[in-house]
């Protein structure tokens, strides 16, 4: 059977997640819905990665395999048609190899993290973006997001429902960004890695918000990382400002 990869973008917010769930609307069961329209019987899809209610995408990977040798730009083309009027879309196809796999074949995740401070309620931006109403230090924000690089055991910031066998992973950048916002400031949390644990970006910028504000320092954070300990977390910020921005595989299927 062709496989072929798929490159999705997608407003997270009207959606339970990326993955197939009994009883709520998911992004992985609309693009299945529309795939169905094309060919009966296609096996589940997988994805580069299982974002969480209200997390947007900009660059989820996904591969399928179906019956038909499709052109892959008449595929994306048809899909889209089907996924109308979600707000979903696939913006790059290619054909790939039987060996790829849409997560397994990952190299690196890259995310991004959107925090706008300003007085004013967001309008453009609601549900894109997390608003805090107070001034933030970037410094301080980028001095504490140095003390989360490196290899760690991150149990501090990972969710009581993570999956995972271990919270040891290698976190290889969280880079701080601030770009001019009207009425205020948007940050932007650029972080990297090969994968993730449940709830790791937003604890992380949870976290680190509390460090731009001159609640915490820099010290706090390391100190809560060596804790091990979930209650010594930040709070967790809302999905409301995170996309899955881009994921990185030896030989890029969309290049």
């Amino acid at each position: 059977m062709p496989r072929f990869a798929l490159k999705i973008e997608y407003d997270g917010a009207p959606f339970a997640g990326w993955q197939r769930q009994a009883d709520q609307p998911s992004v992985q069961a609309a693009v299945e819905a529309a795939l169905a329209k094309l060919e009966q019987g296609v096996p589940s899809i997988a994805a580069a990665g299982r974002t969480d209610a209200g997390v947007h995408a900009l660059g989820q990977v996904a591969h399928c395999d179906l019956t038909k040798d499709w052109d892959p730009f008449r595929l994306s083309e048809a899909l889209n048609y089907h996924l109308k009027p979600s707000p979903v879309a696939v913006v790059a196809c290619a054909r790939v190899s039987q060996y790829f796999h849409a997560r397994f074949s990952a190299r690196e995740r890259r995310y991004r993290f959107r925090l706008v401070s300003r007085r004013a309620p967001l309008v453009f931006d609601r549900g894109q973006a997390w608003r805090v109403a107070h001034g933030l230090d970037r410094d301080a924000m980028q001095a504490g997001a140095d003390r989360l690089i490196g290899r760690h055991d991150f149990t501090t910031f990972r969710s009581v429902q993570c999956q995972a066998d271990s919270p040891v992973k290698t976190l290889d950048a969280l880079d701080v960004e601030t770009c001019a916002y009207p009425g205020g400031t948007e940050y932007r949390f650029h972080v990297r890695a090969r994968s993730f644990l449940h709830n790791q970006v937003r604890s992380f910028v949870g976290t680190l918000e509390r460090v731009g504000a001159g609640a915490w320092s820099p010290d706090d954070v390391s100190a809560a990382l060596e804790a091990r300990d979930r209650a010594a977390c930040g709070p967790v910020c809302p999905p409301d400002g995170l996309y899955l921005e881009h994921v990185v595989y030896q030989d890029a299927p969309f290049a």
